[in-house]
């Protein structure tokens, strides 16, 4: 159970999933503002704001396996980098950021630090500690960029130290560059050549290191793209860009590794990474599928704000994941320069009519 619930969490990121400063000159320091459907409503805020609504017990999600809930440390934080992206929920984003640091909590998912230390994991808490503004060199007890640097191989690889085995992947070395590279001491030369060394033949990434063909992933493309810009290999992150607009779907959205249909996870983190790298008119198409994913003022009011992982609608199930994810997308934020300084304090919810009566036509006004 240990195994599967890490490996579980860390999915969260692609499936869950986050991303950084991109290439080009018009990259981190111009990437758009979400843009808006009317002058007020701000879908990524309004989908913050529905998440933070989920938290169970108001700090944290949980994951139910075999009729057991159990503490989903991947998805809570997915949620906090949402919260940050969005400029919104800061108070939810605050209790779940303390509810990761504690004891039990952390060792949960980081591992015990000796015989059990995750490096996908460490880098991920790394980063939202950091994206919050806390001190991450004493987290929980824990000093995460050097419990990070002490999982590196001399081959540059981040990997797990654990009797379960070693699930590191591209996920978990893309999101060690980016959070090391907000460190002082920069993200290791060695660890920034072995991810972009494991770039394939068609300009993308795979998710899993060493494999006999070399198979390119969208979701660990997105990231990877992001990671290598935020560390100086903009030639390698613009290739990666290429390989994720030739593989754009008509409707502006993308799908999972060996599947056709547009979901919002997918579509969130190459969004991302899209306006991140410059590539505006390629993330704009995604946007607009992200918010045709979004609940808005014709669903039920629990779920307004909400999005749904693909067009066959909403599904509680999977909804807090991929509306976490998909936020990235409607933001566009990079996760290289992402901060939660500034956010406002409360979960916005969607302002609509008081009665329904057009449910094909009716749309949000506004978010209070």
């Amino acid at each position: 159970m240990p195994a599967l619930r890490r490996t579980l969490g860390l999915l969260a990121i692609p499936a869950l999933a986050l991303a950084a400063a991109l290439p080009a000159a018009t990259a981190a320091s111009a990437a758009p503002a979400a843009p808006t459907s009317s002058g007020t409503f701000r879908p990524d805020a309004a989908a913050g704001g529905w998440l933070a609504r989920q938290l169970v017990g108001g700090d944290h999600f949980e994951s139910v396996f075999n009729g057991t809930a159990y503490p989903d440390q991947g998805l809570t934080i997915d949620a906090v980098l949402a919260f940050a992206a969005s400029r919104s929920s800061d108070d939810a984003a605050a209790k779940a950021t303390a509810w990761l640091a504690k004891p039990e909590v952390i060792s949960g998912y980081l591992g015990d630090g000796t015989t059990e230390a995750y490096a996908g994991a460490t880098a991920k808490l790394l980063l939202a500690v950091e994206v919050r503004g806390g001190d991450p060199t004493a987290f929980g007890g824990v000093d995460l960029p050097a419990r990070l640097r002490s999982l590196q191989t001399a081959g540059g690889r981040f990997s797990d130290r654990s009797q379960w085995g070693d699930y590191s992947n591209a996920f978990g070395q893309s999101l060690a560059l980016i959070a090391l590279h907000r460190t002082p001491g920069d993200a290791p030369a060695a660890a920034v050549d072995f991810l972009a060394n494991s770039q394939c033949a068609d300009g993308g990434f795979p998710v899993s290191f060493g494999q006999a063909a070399c198979t390119s992933d969208p979701d660990a493309t997105a990231l990877a793209v992001q990671a290598l810009a935020a560390t100086g290999r903009a030639a390698k992150a613009n290739t990666g860009l290429g390989w994720l607009t030739a593989h754009q779907n008509g409707d502006g959205g993308f799908a999972a590794a060996g599947a056709t249909a547009s979901n919002a996870n997918t579509t969130g983190l190459a969004t991302q990474a899209l306006f991140s790298g410059g590539r505006l008119a390629a993330g704009f198409k995604g946007w607009s599928r992200l918010v045709k994913f979004q609940q808005d003022c014709s669903a039920d009011p629990a779920v307004r704000g909400a999005v749904a992982y693909d067009a066959s609608g909403f599904n509680a199930g999977n909804g807090a994941r991929a509306t976490a994810q998909a936020v990235l997308g409607l933001a566009g934020t990079p996760l290289a320069t992402l901060s939660a300084a500034g956010a406002r304090p409360g979960a916005p919810t969607l302002a609509c009519p008081a009665t329904v009566t057009d449910t094909a036509t009716a749309t949000p006004t506004a978010v209070r």
